[in-house]
């Protein structure tokens, strides 16, 4: 039996009753997507950025630190790291806080979960980049800023973290893409994120490929922001002497 295609379901009134469309649903979940890919992205840069330094710093066990963050995060399934923050982690927390965290609503529970997971694993990615980045900079630096009179986060500060961020900008556009692609493993937990909402109106209306070729377009949409965005802030954050750079 040929396949019957229906694009006018996107704008039909769902079938539960809520004063909304199909493309209403994909629309939430489209916003949901970028929320929680922003906020995860954020924590990834500031935890990246903290555990890269960490594994450049002269000290043994502040390396081992950043070590052991990387093994953990990289090497366990994101899958299984959903599961574990929103059904491990809170019985392992306080009883008042973890209970706390199971009187919120379901939503909330859901997305605070997922923001912590994504935030977390992307930031061991993250922190490879960092410390890719000083590491790639010329020693001659860290001991000029020395030599100079600052102390060690002094030189981190005004010199090789500035000039680190320039180096890792092209990388680092992989990673804040990557956010957005992995935030659609949410839906295991029940977020009702951009994926979780095309699954859900193929089960309403059995229109999957209108569903998902219209998922498709919006992640397009996505991706084509963020690469238009990150290929300015390299254009004005190039180093001369650097790949890229003129």
């Amino acid at each position: 039996m040929a396949y019957q295609w229906n694009w006018g379901v996107l704008t039909s009134p769902v079938s539960t009753g809520e004063p909304t469309t199909y493309l209403g649903w994909l629309a939430s979940g489209f916003l949901v997507t970028i929320e929680l890919s922003l906020a995860a992205w954020i924590i990834a840069l500031v935890v990246g950025s903290f555990f890269g330094i960490l594994r450049t710093l002269p000290g043994a066990f502040a390396r081992a630190v950043g070590t052991v963050y990387v093994a953990i995060f990289r090497n366990i399934p994101l899958i299984v790291q959903f599961f574990i923050w929103y059904l491990v982690i809170p019985e392992m927390l306080p009883p008042a806080l973890g209970n706390g965290f199971k009187q919120l609503p379901p939503n909330i529970q859901f997305f605070s979960s997922a923001v912590v997971c994504l935030g977390l694993f992307t930031g061991a990615r993250v922190c490879e980049q960092v410390r890719s980045g000083i590491m790639s900079l010329p020693v001659g630096q860290r001991a000029a800023g020395l030599a100079l009179g600052f102390t060690l986060p002094q030189t981190y500060r005004y010199i090789l973290m500035p000039n680190a961020y320039r180096v890792i900008v092209p990388p680092m556009t992989s990673e804040f893409l990557n956010v957005f692609k992995n935030s659609a493993v949410a839906s295991t937990i029940g977020l009702l994120e951009l994926s979780a909402q095309a699954r859900q109106l193929v089960d309403y209306t059995a229109q999957a490929y209108e569903s998902f070729i219209a998922v498709t377009i919006a992640y397009f949409i996505i991706n084509a922001v963020v690469m238009f965005f990150m290929r300015w802030v390299e254009r004005k954050t190039r180093l001369p002497g650097y790949i890229g750079g003129k």
